[in-house]
């Protein structure tokens, strides 16, 4: 049996339209639940939502174990990178779930803390802020494997380096830390191995609740199946991969996951330095330039911006400064919906110069995207997706 504990929650998602009830825990237990042997779910939950997560339950196969709340715990989302809105706004912390078992898999919780007892345990942090250490509560494993991001990581260590942070962790009483790191894959460390896992091209990417599957496929993998902390965290890199390009769940097995049709990124290469060609002349116009670049610098690249390197000025003066910008990038992302001049301009030039474009449009007539497709310009429907493929581009000749 696999013990899940942790937080169910509502999530609303403006673009793509999302509204569903899972939580990082709800998730991971619906992702276990066909292909595990049995898996019980240990949450908190509202009475009033129990009828519609037993729906859940049901259709995922797994049983669940609530010690009722008296509050309902939202988050709300413009876009699966934006920083939800959670309601509500003060979460009064409640008695710890107590959980023991041969195999556990422990997620944060906005609500209470988890105490675990347990053979192989799996533990991810999962906290916006402050995220606690695995024993900080008194929780005990036999055997622990962590599961961190680099912003978990950085909060529980202080570290910034990846291995340095793990090598930490690992002090503090872990047996295996996986350390997962966007486009670079991620970084599985024990005391006597090294491995490196890579993380899988996807043609769509959702990315809300794909680090639950993570947690939930690499459980799976490595405490009910067996297999060595490096084959347990590829399978779960190609779960999550899979997860964030259909936004459907449960797990596949390991067989039937290999038969997926994902590639491994490659690693980063190229001065990773984009620009962001866009019109800037209304607040909607402006609002979608400062969203791109905030999302871009989170990805770790280098944004050239005319709004904010250049601004506005008279044409002689911007056109050469937003030329000798786009020389200096190795990428292009363009805002094209609306058809703006300076941006179509600048989306020539790149092509004449051979850097490579991603082009965001959601509202554009086929027919005026011509010239973009017939040119090998990469055109994306969906914003974050063109975020990610434009991180992902291999850079032009800069």
């Amino acid at each position: 049996m696999i013990q899940v504990a942790g937080g169910v929650y509502l999530e609303r998602c403006l673009e793509p339209t999302w509204n569903e009830m899972y939580g990082s825990a709800g998730r991971a237990a619906a992702a276990l639940g066909s292909v595990s042997k049995n898996v019980l779910l240990h949450t908190r939950l509202h009475k009033s939502l129990e009828r519609q997560f037993e729906a859940v339950a049901g259709s995922y196969g797994f049983e669940y174990r609530n010690e009722p709340s008296d509050q309902i715990i939202g988050f709300a989302y413009t876009h699966c990178l934006s920083t939800p809105f959670i309601t509500p706004r003060h979460i009064r912390q409640e008695p710890a779930l107590q959980v023991s078992g041969d195999i556990v898999l422990r997620f944060g919780m906005m609500e209470s803390t988890v105490i675990v007892h347990g053979e192989r345990v799996v533990y991810d942090p999962q906290a916006a802020e402050s995220p606690e250490h695995f024993n900080t509560n008194g929780s005990t494993a036999k055997h622990l494997a962590v599961v961190v991001n680099g912003y978990e990581l950085k909060c529980l260590t202080g570290l910034d380096d990846p291995k340095a942070g793990a090598e930490q962790l690992l002090a503090t009483g872990a047996e295996i830390v996986v350390v997962k790191m966007a486009s670079r894959g991620c970084l599985v460390l024990q005391a006597d191995q090294e491995s490196m896992v890579p993380a899988y091209q996807t043609e769509f990417v959702w990315s809300i609740g794909s680090g639950d599957v993570f947690a939930a496929a690499f459980t799976y993998f490595w405490a009910e199946m067996g297999k060595s902390p490096a084959e347990a965290a590829d399978m779960a890199s190609r779960s999550a991969a899979r997860y964030c390009n259909t936004m459907s769940l449960p797990l596949l097995s390991a067989e039937r996951l290999r038969e997926e049709p994902l590639r491994p990124l490659p690693l980063p290469v190229g001065r990773r330095k984009v620009y962001l060609a866009g019109p800037f002349f209304n607040l909607t116009q402006r609002w979608l330039v400062e969203e791109a670049r905030s999302q871009l610098l989170a990805q770790g690249l280098q944004v050239f911006s005319p709004l904010h390197e250049i601004g506005p000025g008279p044409a002689e003066v911007v056109a050469k400064a937003d030329l000798q910008g786009l020389d200096d990038c190795d990428r292009i992302l363009a805002l094209v919906d609306g058809g703006d001049v300076g941006t179509i301009f600048e989306v020539g030039y790149a092509k004449a110069n051979n850097i490579p474009v991603v082009a965001f449009s959601q509202n554009m007539p086929e027919e005026d995207l011509k010239m973009l497709s017939g040119t090998d310009c990469l055109i994306v429907k969906d914003f974050v997706t063109a975020i990610y493929k434009t991180s992902w581009l291999s850079g032009g000749p800069s």
